[in-house]
Parts: C-alpha cells; sequence; structure tokens
C-alpha cells in the first residue's frame, strides 16, 4: 500500500488535526525531508497555512487541538505539541500543553524547529524561594502587607488562588486577596 493511501486511511480522509474533510493533503513534518509514516500527517489547507506561515495564525481554530493531542500517531502528537507551544501565551494552549505526554524521543522531535523555546525577552516571575510562577498557580503570603489605598490587612498564610503574571514586571503578580484584586510583590510569596 502506498504511504498517501495508508496515511489517508489512518486518517479517515479527513484533517488529522481539525477535522475538516476539505482541501486535504499530505504534510510532512520539518526537519524531516521524506514522507514518512511516522513523521507526516493528512492535513487541511488551512491548517498548512497556520503551520507554515505563523503570522496568519487564527488561534480560535486551533483549539481543535484540545482532541487532537491525545492521537495515538506519533506525527498528529508533534504537530499538535508544535502549535500549542506557538500559542501558549493566549493561555489555554499551556494548560493543554502541561496536560501533553511525549517520550523523550519524540519531544526531541517536537523540538527540532524551535518551537516551545523559550522566548529570551520573556519576563520570569519567581517566588521568595526562586521557585518559578506560572499564571494560573497559587501562592500563600509569608508576611503581613498593607494593601495600598484601603485599612485592609492582608495577613501572613493567606492563599493567593490563580495568580495573574504582570507582563512588564517579573517582581509583579496579581491576585484576589479576600474580593479584592491587588498586586502583589513576589518576594513576599511562597508557590503552594
Amino acid at each position: 500500500m502506498s504511504l498517501e493511501r495508508e496515511l489517508y486511511k489512518r486518517a479517515d480522509n479527513k484533517c488529522e488535526l481539525c477535522g475538516n474533510v476539505e482541501h486535504l493533503q499530505i504534510h510532512t513534518l520539518l526537519p524531516q525531508k521524506d514522507e514518512a509514516l511516522n513523521k507526516s500527517l493528512v492535513a487541511c489547507k488551512t491548517c498548512v497555512d497556520q503551520i507554515e506561515n505563523p503570522d496568519t495564525t487564527d488561534t480560535n481554530h486551533w483549539r481543535c487541538l484540545n482532541d487532537s493531542m491525545w492521537s495515538e500517531h506519533e506525527a498528529v502528537k508533534v504537530a499538535a505539541w508544535r502549535m500549542l507551544s506557538r500559542l501558549r501565551k493566549e493561555g489555554w494552549p499551556q494548560d493543554l500543553l502541561d496536560m501533553m505526554y511525549l517520550e523523550d524521543d519524540v519531544l526531541e522531535f517536537a523540538k527540532a524547529t524551535g518551537e516551545g523555546a523559550p522566548d529570551p525577552e520573556q519576563l520570569i516571575h519567581r517566588d521568595v524561594n526562586g521557585v518559578v510562577l506560572q499564571h494560573g498557580d497559587s501562592v500563600v503570603l509569608i508576611k503581613d502587607l498593607k494593601v495600598k489605598g484601603s485599612s485592609m490587612v492582608a495577613k501572613q498564610g493567606t492563599a493567593v488562588r490563580n495568580i495573574r503574571l504582570d507582563r512588564e514586571n517579573e517582581k509583579y503578580i496579581e491576585g484576589k486577596v479576600g474580593p479584592t484584586l491587588t498586586v502583589i510583590i513576589t518576594d513576599f510569596v511562597k508557590k503552594l
């Protein structure tokens, strides 16, 4: 059986990423040069265009990866991982990446194009112990903090859940202390 027929049979004649049945083509993952069953997949023109041209990426189109990332086929998982890595700043792709598991050799191939490499300009937020903080983490206050603009004092040991990271300063995070959304300095928190 030819590789093309085998791929289309595996894909059930639809895009292995989004499920579209029109304008299908075989897409070979870079840096692979030759088509191979475990390095190629069937994808629609929309998916291929957005994979190859990051400027044309429609974030909402890629919500389909919520399903396709669980594929049993290596090429589909690699393509899903690469797109989720590219879109991780949106928030929801990072959640999916956190759930995804790839074998070491598959992950190495997925990283071969540079997707998922840390952005050198990205700010890294760290708690008092140097632990990296992520969007959505929970932290606990390590000392009493007066909340500016109010008479409230946030007590030591108060848990702040579902934090947000300040995009301009690695020392600031946002979170709710009681009913109040407030900015907290990372030197006064410890990750839970």
